[in-house]
């Protein structure tokens, strides 16, 4: 059959004439096919190259082959376009049964809630209208009676030998686990930013008046059921916190099912409490409907079964009736859903600690959502949707992040079969440091003999925790990512990544602000949610002297940070970071360090008390975190929890130099970050101090300047009628102004960037007056403001000063400022020589 295209046909006359029609043969089509594949859109020498090689084309003009092409690319975008739409069609199709059965359960939530609601208020009138003389013996009786119908209320004693009293046990865990995945038999509250749509997560809620915490997600996965059953049983490879999963016993279940007796421990996220492990039951089967279902339940004395194995470093968790439910979708993919419901046994951590193990938002973060968010990363890398850098696989980039976070919380909670061991202390309790001889079994042996070369035999770890006051975990984490010169160390940094070198390094003096060097980010992956990102961090090296000659050369980390997002709710944040050489394997050791901010929760304070800005471990556990007569007026306490960890390597010979330094160094970083932290919470209502006033004699004399020179330029007071002339009263002025007044340097050959700025104006960066001077200015201005800057130059430097418009900037932290009027002006030495331009930013407030 000939295939007939919109093209032009032959003309008598002219050969081929445009705007009729041609009938292209199929030797012609397939030619031209051959071409599209190799190259879409070939250019006109590429045309006329194909006419001369085809004979088969000869009769085609070059127009015509360029409008075959435009309609064969046209077609191509029309059938991925409605590709697409099949695609989400499916999905809403999907998410459209999905919010149906949402709304049933709903429903049927409502009709209970009624019922018992009806029921209460029957059983208060029955109350008030009798006597309660005999009420004790009435309680009695019923007991009595109760009693009676439940001689036994505890199960029989099941052990691993009677597989049918094992599977009664899953039977109903199974049954109670459906309960609250499509039933009732939770009370879910819909977490706050979790809406439904074709391309979000899914439908995310947590437990309300429920014994434990509980959290439930339902959602979308590209994957078929078996798939998704597979990943979400390797519990270690998307929760973060488990530490290992062991499977005891696998039996048989008569159904087709899988009985496994399985034994989890799980990392404890802070070094202030211990970790857990759970002792559970799991069951694996298919349901009639088609669909695969994974429950699992702790094994109990109430529930019966065998005994799990014991532990002194852990505190035993239960795990009420939890799993997933995977339900395969028409035209391929599942509907997932997850339930978690746990009792992390909470009364047995300090109670300053408590709220992290008794929120439900928390749980949904770290447990629920992250294996939902899993199971997407992983069908997206599948399909091909997820583009990744440095020319490395997915799996690759996700075991480093693994490996990054396993080998941090190895260090945080130094396990004993791990290899690690305590230190003796220097005489305060704030710092905690280990040691480790094994580094075989160091991190879960995946470094082996080759970990150390030739340098060091073993791994000092030195950690610490903290409480922090009004610090929002996901701004400390961004705050202290971007600005690494505000507590970092480069002594020490080019001393962790010796460790990748045989030739010995020797241990530096930790010192403050000690970081004569830039960091450039590079990103190399990101989960599909931005959540996470995995970077390489490259530390350029300067050598001032002599004797910093060793830290000349760069450095590199290997980078971790989630959590930044502000808008999600209980979610930690978290840094983490490992020395690396420049081209670092795939199976590179990791030695990792960092921090990890955890929220609390908010917890209103009686009486206006609130707790400190921050806190050392000491005065938390002896309970001296309220102080009276401080106030805060929002009536609202949130804090969180930062754990600080830093490894390094050692030999014999500098292990006590080593352990003195760490200590040193983590104290610092500790002062740091409570500096960081006073900058950057919130001033609106809080009760805490503002940052000191620099009373330096540069200072006084660059006050002095920046006021001269407004007079001189302007003909107006900077500070109006209440001038002073004191150097002190004029610090005091300029630093108290309310409006944001900054230096910046004056250079031809570099980038201007920020020397000094006023109380307000670090307000309006979100930063402090150590890391000003990382802040460039064209990274503050936006376009316009760059463009507005750099036509009133000429008039600044002729004139003295310059007004720009109105305009937005930004911050240190990202967030965008607006400010209504801008004004720029030279400020001159004693001698008349330019020495910086000074900005006033007007009436500012962040959009």
């Amino acid at each position: 059959m000939m295939m007939v295209h919109t093209m032009n046909r032959e003309s008598p006359d002219k050969g081929l004439d445009s705007g009729k029609y041609v009938r292209y043969t199929p030797e012609q089509v397939e030619a031209l096919e051959r071409v599209y594949t190799e190259c879409p859109k070939p250019s006109s020498l590429r045309r006329q190259q194909l006419i001369r090689e085809c004979p088969i084309l000869s009769n085609i003009e070059p127009k015509q082959i360029k409008v075959w092409f435009q309609n064969r690319r046209c077609r191509e975008k029309q059938r991925k376009e409605a590709a697409r739409l099949q695609t989400v069609n499916r999905k809403l199709n999907a998410m459209n049964k999905l919010l149906m059965e949402e709304n049933d359960r709903l429903q049927k939530q409502v009709s209970h809630l009624v019922y018992e609601n009806g029921h209460m208020k029957h059983q208060l009138h029955t109350a008030s209208g009798t006597t309660t003389d005999n009420s004790c013996e009435s309680v009695v009786v019923s007991g009595q009676q109760h009693q009676q119908q439940n001689p036994n209320p505890q199960h029989l004693q099941r052990d691993a030998n009677n597989p049918a009293g094992l599977l009664s046990i899953a039977e109903e865990a199974l049954a109670e686990f459906l309960s609250k995945a499509t039933g009732t038999a939770v009370d879910w509250v819909q977490m706050i930013g979790m809406k439904p749509g074709p391309d979000s997560i899914g439908i995310v809620a947590i437990s309300r008046n429920c014994s434990g915490i509980a959290a439930r997600a339902c959602g979308l996965v590209s994957l078929e059921p078996m798939k998704v059953a597979e990943i979400l049983k390797d519990r270690p490879s998307w929760l973060r916190d488990c530490r290992c999963v062991d499977t005891l016993s696998v039996i048989p279940a008569g159904n087709g099912g899988t009985i496994e007796l399985i034994y989890t421990q799980m990392y404890a996220p802070t070094t202030l409490a211990a970790a857990r492990d759970f002792w559970t039951l799991r069951y694996s089967t298919c349901l009639e409907d088609g669909s695969y279902v994974v429950c699992e339940r702790s094994l109990t004395s109430a529930t019966g079964g065998p005994t799990g194995p014991p532990s002194s470093s852990f505190v035993r968790a239960e795990m009420r009736p939890s799993g997933f439910l995977i339900r395969p979708c028409e035209g391929g993919g599942s509907i997932l859903h997850i339930v978690d419901h746990v009792d992390l046994d909470a009364w047995s951590v300090p109670e300053v600690m408590r709220p992290l193990y008794e929120s439900s938002k928390i749980l949904a973060q770290k447990m629920t959502v992250a294996a939902l968010r899993h199971v997407r990363q992983i069908a997206q890398e599948t399909s091909g949707e997820v583009q990744y850098g440095g020319g490395r696989q997915p799996a690759v980039l996700r075991t480093f992040s693994q490996r990054l976070c396993r080998g941090f919380n190895d260090a945080v909670n130094g396990f004993v079969d791990d290899g690690w061991t305590p230190m003796g202390s220097d005489g305060a309790e704030d710092i905690t440091v280990m040691i480790n001889l094994s580094p075989g079994k160091f991190g879960g042996a995946q470094y082996g003999n080759s970990f150390l070369p030739s340098f060091g035999s073993g791994v000092l770890c030195a950690k610490a925790s903290m409480l922090l006051q009004n610090v929002p975990p996901a701004v400390l984490i961004r705050f202290l990512r971007e600005h690494r010169s505000e507590w970092a160390d480069y002594g020490v940094d080019a001393y962790a990544a010796a460790s990748l070198r045989a030739s010995p390094f020797a241990v530096p003096c930790a010192r403050a602000g000690g970081f004569p060097s830039n960091q450039v980010i590079l990103p190399l992956a990101q989960t599909v949610e931005h959540e996470e990102s995995l970077e390489v961090v490259r530390l350029e090296g300067h050598a001032y002297s002599p004797e910093d000659m060793g830290l000349a050369r760069d450095m590199y980390l290997l980078q971790l940070c989630s959590g930044v997002d502000e808008n999600v709710v209980g979610g930690c944040a978290q840094l983490v970071f490992a020395p690396i050489d420049e081209s670092f394997a795939d199976d590179a050791p990791l030695l990792p360090s960092g921090f990890r901010v955890i929220p609390l929760e908010h917890k209103s304070t009686p009486n206006g008390a609130t707790a400190n800005r921050t806190l050392d471990l000491a005065s938390a556990l002896e309970g001296s975190t309220r102080q009276a007569g401080e106030a805060d007026p929002n009536g609202c306490n949130f804090r969180s929890v930062i754990t600080i960890a830093f490894q390094f390597t050692f030999d014999n010979h500098s292990r006590d130099s080593v352990a003195s330094m760490a200590r040193q160094y983590v104290r610092s970083i500790v002062g740091s970050i409570q500096r960081v932290a006073l900058a950057i919470a919130p001033r609106p209502g809080s009760s805490i101090s503002p940052i000191s006033v620099p009373t330096s004699p540069e200072a006084l004399t660059l006050v002095r300047w920046i006021s001269r020179s407004y007079s001189l330029h302007t003909g107006a007071d900077l500070f109006g009628s209440d001038s002073q002339t004191s150097g002190d009263r004029l610090l005091h002025q300029l630093w108290n102004h309310t409006d944001a007044i900054l230096c910046c340097s004056l250079k031809t050959n570099a980038s201007p960037v920020f020397t000094f700025a006023n109380q307000t104006g670090l307000d309006m960066l979100e930063t402090t007056l150590v890391a000003l001077q990382d802040i460039m200015l064209d990274k503050t201005l936006n376009e316009s403001g760059r463009k507005a800057l750099c036509s009133e130059f000429p008039k600044i430097m002729q004139q003295g000063y310059a007004h720009l418009p109105a305009g937005v900037c930004a911050s240190s932290m990202g967030r965008m400022v607006s400010y209504e009027q801008a004004t720029v002006w030279k400020v001159l030495e004693d001698d008349e020589s330019n020495h910086c331009l000074a900005f006033m930013f007007v009436n500012w407030s962040f959009v």
